[in-house]
């Protein structure tokens, strides 16, 4: 039988993840003026501040279907039920030529002001950071259905990961807002 927890190069590539997206989006995002920060490539499209809302709420949301999951009864099937879905979830987040309706839940408000989004994101992927680090639970024993039927039963190791990959789906966006006709310049 095959280990419920981590090993050591799943928890090293989760961490590095966290790491690298966290930063990636910091760099990606705080030099922005407040013309880019605000800057909508078409009225259906959002912009980087929406972005960052939208990865602080996200970021809350994902960690809970980890702790929701752990909190679940272990799954005997687990190895069954979840067997590709690291590959899965890194193959359908980095496909950006499809587009997803985000829930409504997580749904950007514009509400939320530049520093407070930037801070609410970095609190939350510290905590996510701090758990993959840290963790010595069985996280592949316990799983937890995700909403999207693409994606079926997820065990908390993969909705870990489906943080940083969600995280890299929306600095590609960031990319091609920055590239889009009409962004403006920084000066």
């Amino acid at each position: 039988m095959t280990d419920a927890r981590m090993s050591g190069d799943e928890r090293a590539r989760v961490v590095w993840l966290l790491q690298q997206t966290r930063d990636d989006f910091l760099a990606a995002v705080e030099p922005a003026t407040d013309a880019q920060w605000n800057f909508r490539p078409g009225t259906d499209r959002w912009s980087i501040g929406l972005i960052a809302e939208h990865l602080g709420l996200v970021e809350r949301r994902l960690f809970g279907q980890v702790e929701l999951a752990l909190k679940q009864a272990v799954r005997p099937d687990w190895q069954t039920a979840t067997a590709g879905k690291d590959v899965l979830i890194d193959s359908m987040l980095g496909d950006r030529g499809t587009s997803r309706d985000a829930p409504e839940l997580v749904v950007p408000t514009g509400a939320v002001g530049r520093e407070e989004s930037l801070r609410i994101f970095q609190e939350r992927r510290a905590r996510s950071l701090a758990f993959a680090e840290t963790t010595t639970g069985s996280l592949k024993q316990h799983t937890l259905d995700h909403h999207r039927p693409v994606y079926g039963t997820l065990n908390a190791h993969q909705w870990l990961l489906y943080i940083p990959l969600h995280t890299q789906r929306h600095l590609q966006q960031i990319e091609e807002i920055k590239a889009a006709r009409g962004y403006p310049s920084d000066f």
